[in-house]
């Protein structure tokens, strides 16, 4: 035996251990691929999503998902719109405040950009209807000088809903008498105006009063009842002028919370009825 061979005072041979040790990023070059492909996936799946949401969706849909994303446009094109010219505002030609092009103008008191296209109730149709509407509304005001006036009082907005009509007080005229919901005789026949030119559109429609923030004596009333019961005195004179209670949809109240000139929350101009003709 070897043992034997060996001396009884030699040595045995050592022992020899081999350690491998594996690399933390061996074994499938490591795990930071798989933090890509999971990027890369998300990504796709969105890509996927947003071909999705373009195909199964209208192009009012659409602009309003965009609108969404973009509140500061919404509130631009509901303030600025309309805001100017005749039905509303100093000239016919004054330059709106949209984030398009500089210095666009335009011959009605609404300018909408040269280059809008949408579907039936989009764009340039939904532009026809705003134009018909203000005709008709200059036809009747235009019967007599007194009412020739009013149309300052009238602006004309599109918005995402439809179109609104906002019937805006100022220090020279106002749409109730102090403190009521009983309309002045200028403003009953601003009313009758306006049942002549949605009458023969198909819209439903929803009628909002805004109040000015001017407070109350204690215990004589509050904004929140003043602005309701106005809005539902405006439907009660737009039926009296022909308008079928099935055309409206709802009335709201809500005093002095959607201010028109937020700077100054008494200016009388935040005094105000809105009636919406939806699509």
């Amino acid at each position: 035996m070897a043992s034997s061979a060996r001396g009884k005072n030699e040595p045995p041979p050592p022992v020899i251990v081999k350690k491998v040790v594996m690399a933390a990023e061996a074994g499938h070059h490591g795990g930071a691929w798989k933090v890509a492909y999971a990027d890369f996936v998300t990504a796709m799946m969105a890509f996927f999503l947003l071909l999705w949401l373009l195909g199964a969706t209208e192009e009012n849909q659409r602009k309003g998902i965009a609108d969404y994303f973009t509140p500061t446009l919404v509130k631009m094109r509901e303030e600025s719109a309309g805001s100017d010219g005749m039905l509303g505002g100093s000239s016919i030609t004054d330059v709106d405040n949209y984030p398009n092009r500089a210095g666009q103008t335009g011959t009605r008191s609404l300018t909408i950009p040269r280059d809008t296209t949408g579907g039936i109730k989009e764009g340039a149709s939904r532009k026809k209807t705003i134009d018909l509407m203000k005709d008709r509304l200059e036809k009747k005001l235009s019967e007599s000088q007194r009412l020739l006036r009013l149309t300052r009082q009238v602006r004309l907005v599109d918005t995402t809903q439809g179109i609104r009509i906002d019937l805006v007080d100022d220090a020279d005229f106002s749409m109730f008498q102090l403190g009521t919901t009983v309309l002045t005789t200028d403003a009953a026949h601003l009313v009758d105006a306006v049942a002549e030119a949605v009458a023969p559109e198909a819209g439903g429609l929803t009628i909002r009063g805004h109040t000015d923030a001017l407070p109350w004596k204690s215990g004589a009333g509050n904004n929140w009842a003043l602005s309701a019961g106005r809005a539902e005195a405006t439907r009660q004179a737009l039926m009296r002028n022909g308008l079928p209670v099935s055309r409206f949809r709802r009335i709201e109240g809500v005093a002095d919370r959607e201010l028109l000139v937020r700077n100054d929350p008494e200016d009388p101009r935040n005094r105000r009825i809105s009636i919406l003709m939806m699509d």
